[in-house]
């Protein structure tokens, strides 16, 4: 399952960088580095389910699209870059969303009721994503790559792609698209080997692939993650969706 992954503590120690303990910055293409990036690699290859390879493998690849994104990002979405906001249950107003949840195939909801619904329906804990630990500590690029991986959720639900095998892929394909992160392609390539049914394949080639181009094409480059998702929870998910230009993936 993807949420097979030791709870992050982003909050251990008030001494503590909000997405990770400190480390020495490291040389961006040393041996050793190329090397621990290889390994994990193989490791997500093998098992794409290995949170830690998965995150390692975008932390360690990711530099040129990452400076990109931080570029993007200061020009469309400087406040986020400014405030860094985390997606954790300690900053979010994490009772009172899932308490207030809504299915949103079943009527008009705004964004905030149909996010706490994908929690609540999936018992999905905001807290479990990895914390950083190969970028440097404190930089924009860092806290890019966290935001990344905690809006994970955010984009399920902008998106109405379920948690599946299929979903994922179909979600991954669009954060390749839009973020050029090494680490969505091989989450794409990961996946796809283990599609196994006809109608999966069919699904993810003939539906998703497509439609995360058409999304792509809707909007710019990084886009999905120049939102404060968390000033939009009462902002209509159809009316949000308008605004960035997606189109709710194919239902099957």
């Amino acid at each position: 399952m993807r949420r097979k992954r030791a709870v992050s503590r982003f909050f251990a120690t008030q001494n503590e960088p909000f997405y990770g303990s400190p480390r020495p910055p490291r040389q961006q293409y040393s041996p050793s580095r190329l090397t621990l990036a290889w390994e994990y690699a193989c490791a997500a290859f093998q098992d794409p389910t290995r949170a830690d390879a998965v995150a390692a493998v975008g932390e360690l690849t990711g530099t040129f699209a990452l400076d990109r994104l931080v570029q993007v990002m200061r020009k469309e979405a400087p406040l986020l870059l400014q405030e860094r906001p985390i997606v954790s249950k300690q900053t979010l107003p994490y009772e009172q969303l899932l308490k207030d949840a809504v299915d949103p195939t079943t009527t008009e909801v705004t964004f905030g009721q149909a996010y706490g619904y994908f929690l609540k329906q999936h018992g999905f804990d905001p807290d479990e994503r990895d914390p950083i630990r190969y970028l440097e500590p404190d930089s924009d690029a860092a806290y890019v790559m966290l935001r990344y991986r905690q809006c994970h959720d955010f984009f399920h639900t902008l998106t109405g792609l379920p948690p599946t095998v299929p979903g994922e892929l179909g979600l991954k394909w669009l954060e390749l698209f839009q973020t050029e992160l090494p680490l969505a392609a091989v989450a794409c390539t990961a996946g796809s080997l283990r599609l196994e049914r006809p109608e999966e394949l069919q699904l993810v080639w003939e539906q998703y692939l497509p439609w995360a181009v058409r999304v792509h094409q809707n909007m710019k480059f990084g886009h999905l993650l120049c939102v404060y998702y968390e000033k939009e929870w009462d902002t209509p998910l159809e009316e949000l969706r308008q605004r960035l230009g997606i189109e709710p993936a194919p239902q099957m």
